[in-house]
């Protein structure tokens, strides 16, 4: 009886010492970054349907989060950037015209629409600027929590550590 209680503590201690795990891990994903293409003399006409595919750089991946900004304005503060998607409406309420996008793993889709865009103003139409912004999935449900304001442009570029220096230029 002596042998079989000794066996089977013997067997306990070698089971229970192959249960320890003394990995190191890692929590910072060192080569998952956000990063910024911006797109200038972007034009919504009705000869392109007042759509614009803006082609990524290179590909991204599927789980990315993208934002979309429009620059609509600056001074002596910085620019001013509104995220998509944007509306503007008449004194009565009712929709004057918008901006919206949509997204895939090789580009960026921006759209006008409103009700009378051929009689909207150039200034909104042609030569827009806009910014898109790729956040890995890592990061994206990391702030998730945090309940950062999206909509804030340099909320976001602070959260996410986005140097302006790295931004990439994309001319159209």
């Amino acid at each position: 009886m002596k042998k079989i209680t000794l066996l089977l503590v013997f067997i306990g201690m070698i089971t229970l010492q192959s249960c320890t795990v003394n990995e190191v891990r890692d929590e910072n994903d060192n080569d998952t970054i956000s990063e910024v293409f911006e797109y200038s003399n972007v034009d919504l006409t009705s000869g392109n349907g007042y759509n614009q595919i803006l082609d990524f750089p290179h590909i991204i991946y599927s789980s990315d989060m993208v934002l979309v900004y429009r620059l609509v304005g600056g001074g002596s503060a910085g620019d001013v950037w509104k995220l998509l998607p944007e509306t503007y409406y008449f004194d009565d309420g009712t929709l004057d015209f918008g901006y919206d996008s949509n997204f895939t793993q090789y580009d960026a889709q921006v759209s006008l629409f409103g009700f009378d865009l051929p009689g909207l103003s150039n200034a909104n139409k042609l030569d827009q600027v806009f910014r898109v912004v790729v956040i890995p999935a890592y990061f994206a449900n990391k702030s998730a929590a945090g309940k950062l304001d999206f909509k804030d442009y340099n909320a976001v570029k602070e959260h996410y550590k986005l140097d302006a220096a790295k931004v990439t230029k994309v001319e159209m």
